[in-house]
């Protein structure tokens, strides 16, 4: 089998698996706990098929029931498990973005793209905390404001940028988003030319920062790394002359590592 994605109306398409991974992915830092009908509101579901679907996945021990409420169950970190057990570079990964942390105090992480948000993957955190949220791997967040989302769209082919742009919501979470698409892909193309992307408290205000893109020996994309820190603490100049060359040597170092 290659690589090609099947679209939704392709015979080989198993729409009852889709649904159920759907209603697994439901489940977050600010839903760990859901009733049957803020399960089908989150999912766009009716009534019905989010029963059958909270049903079935509690007869496999993914989800458990108290009341009417349901929460995931240990059981779905096998899926997270046997995905970390396949990819043998990530322990590579932690190994070089604790090094980067233990260097400059600062919290480094590694994330894939996934439509409109990054993934965590790996996580290096600093004594100190940054964001109103506690990140962790699986943490997700959206691409757009992110330095490590830019990088990952910087990636992209031009016509998967332009699809992406299509369906993507650019908000204004403080002053500083970028809400102007024209804007968003010139920016774009800047982060490929240089090769690496600075976010400057477009998410969060305070919260600055820095990363690049990541490949592993064969050139294959493995993700972006960044480097988050506070914008009254470390200063853009310092940002580029200190923590940039310390990233890119973390990413260097993965690239020679990552079998």
């Amino acid at each position: 089998m290659n690589d090609e994605k099947i679209s939704v109306d392709n015979r080989d398409y198993v729409g009852a698996l889709a649904s159920g991974l759907e209603v697994l992915s439901a489940f977050d830092v600010q839903h760990k706990k859901m009733t049957l009908s803020e399960v089908a509101q989150i999912t766009g579901m009716d009534r019905a098929k989010a029963r059958r679907l909270l049903l079935t996945l509690h007869a496999l021990g993914y989800i458990a029931k108290d009341g009417r409420e349901f929460r995931l169950t240990p059981k779905v970190l096998r899926l997270g498990y046997a995905f970390n057990a396949s990819n043998d570079h990530l322990d590579v990964v932690q190994h070089y973005l604790q090094s980067v942390t233990s260097e400059l105090g600062e919290s480094c992480s590694l994330s894939i793209l996934d439509n409109d948000e990054i993934i965590y993957l790996v996580r290096s955190s600093a004594a100190h905390r940054l964001m109103s949220i506690n990140i962790t791997p699986g943490t997700r967040l959206p691409a757009a404001y992110t330095s490590m989302g830019r990088v990952l769209l910087a990636q992209l082919s031009a016509a998967e940028q332009k699809d992406w742009l299509a369906r993507a919501q650019l908000l204004e979470h403080t002053d500083n988003s970028i809400v102007d698409k024209n804007r968003f892909v010139n920016m774009l193309k800047d982060v490929k030319q240089q090769g690496f992307c600075v976010v400057d408290q477009e998410l969060e205000l305070g919260l600055r920062s820095i990363a690049v893109p990541v490949f592993d020996y064969q050139g294959k994309l493995l993700g972006a790394a960044n480097i988050s820190t506070n914008s009254l603490r470390v200063s853009m100049q310092s940002l580029i002359d200190k923590y940039l060359p310390a990233l890119q040597d973390a990413a260097k170092s993965i690239t020679a590592h990552a079998k």
